[in-house]
């Protein structure tokens, strides 16, 4: 039975996921694109607002970045320059301190989101949910970090790899990698598995919408009156 389950959430959820990911969003992108912002709440409520923000982002940045280089790189890349103790020493140190910053720039937009009247009015049960669900992986994130110090030799994040990098391949049996790591792996996994499903229908889809063109585009001129 606990086989059977381990190989559904994660040999067999992962792409579902993933289709889901990928199909909404562009189904999103196509049919409302007028619903395609952050929806920000800064006019309301500035007090805190930049602090919060900046710690919040700048925090899930570094995170998502460093899951995705971790993950997916193979271990034949970094061999020659570090261990994989190495590689997850750094990964609890890096981890660990933008964990914190997201947690506290989170727990104050939640905070803010949900208890200030005016704001409050504004938000949608996908505004609040999800939110609420970052701030739990948040807190997952840095749970895990309690059974990895039992084991900083690397095996662990092998088994991740392996695991992620099957997905990603298409690659069958795959759950079997993280088989037998720690429940809080495994549930810090599922979460953000889930997130990557609620992903297309929550303000999360304003993280692809970079203004590249801003970049390139031409000076506006702004005269004053005479």
């Amino acid at each position: 039975m606990m086989s059977y389950l381990n190989t559904l959430l994660f040999g067999v959820y992962p792409y579902i996921a993933i289709a889901i990911l990928v199909i909404g969003t562009w189904a999103r992108y196509d049919q409302g694109q007028f619903t395609w912002k952050a929806h920000s709440s800064q006019m309301l409520r500035k007090k805190n607002m930049v602090m919060a923000s900046v710690l919040f982002h700048v925090g899930v940045l570094v995170i998502f970045f460093g899951h995705l280089v971790g993950l997916l790189t193979p271990h034949a890349f970094y061999e020659p320059f570090m261990t994989p103790g190495t590689k997850q020493i750094m990964a609890i140190v890096v981890g660990g301190i933008a964990g914190i910053m997201a947690i506290i720039g989170g727990g104050m937009l939640a905070w803010r989101r949900l208890t200030d009247p005016r704001i409050k009015a504004s938000s949608t049960f996908a505004d609040n949910m999800i939110i609420v669900i970052l701030v739990i992986q948040l807190a997952l994130g840095l749970l895990t970090i309690l059974p990895t110090m039992g084991h900083l030799d690397g095996s662990t994040m092998l088994k991740f790899s392996a695991w992620a990098q099957g997905i990603v391949t298409l690659q069958g049996g795959v759950a079997g990698y993280i088989a037998d790591v720690h429940w809080i792996y495994k549930t810090h996994i599922f979460l953000g598995l889930t997130i990557f499903v609620l992903f297309p229908f929550t303000r999360l889809v304003h993280m692809l919408s970079v203004p590249v063109e801003y970049f390139g585009r031409r000076y506006q001129v702004v005269r004053k009156r005479a």
